[in-house]
């Protein structure tokens, strides 16, 4: 079996033009080297620290958008592919979300928890992010700006936050909320 790899950002979100993210590539690997790709372009190769890479984006322009992923070589072998990871570069142009949970920030096992994200915008969908989550982001619609965990677990800990947008002639985007720690007790 080959190993898995997970690619996300850090912090989660679409990137205004200027700013800073960084594309984290894990495994649980040896040694060897992740080879970052963007668009079928082999980019960067990073040596393995803790069982992770990581390649930072600064200074972000409309050329860091697109498709990114990581390869794992044991020498000249690649020995396991990431999933695709979109990077996305946009000017935020919608007021900045404000994220809050219920009933606080640290409960017990088994408890109720709710996400609730919040912007003055009629029309705006939100996503919900976990840091470090590979899958994709929680997509909150309009009509119903939160999101229930009904039994909270140690695998829902971590730091969340949200980014909201609007689909009118193109796609606009909010900063992404300050960030909330989940802790579970």
């Amino acid at each position: 079996g080959a190993p898995a790899i997970s690619i996300f950002l850090k912090p989660p979100g679409v990137i205004p033009p200027g700013g800073s993210t960084t594309i984290c590539c894990s495994c649980q690997c040896d040694n060897g080297n992740f080879v970052l790709y963007k668009d079928g372009h082999q980019l960067h190769t990073l040596d393995l620290r803790d069982s992770r890479a990581e390649f930072s984006i600064s200074n972000a322009t409309q050329n860091d958008t697109g498709a990114y992923n990581c390869h794992y070589l044991g020498g000249d072998t690649v020995l396991a592919r990431s999933e695709t990871l979109e990077v996305i570069v946009q000017e935020f142009r919608l007021p900045k979300p404000v994220l809050t949970v219920l009933p606080e920030h640290e409960v017990i096992a088994g408890a109720y928890v709710m996400f609730r994200c919040t912007i003055t915008h009629s029309k705006a969908g939100c996503f919900l992010y976990l840091e470090g989550q590979v899958k994709d982001p929680i997509l909150l619609s309009k009509e119903r700006d939160y999101f229930n965990i009904s039994h909270v677990h140690k695998g829902n800990e971590g730091r969340y936050s949200c980014q909201c947008f609007t689909k009118n002639a193109s796609l606009e985007w909010s900063a992404v909320s300050q960030t909330l720690d989940l802790v579970v007790r």
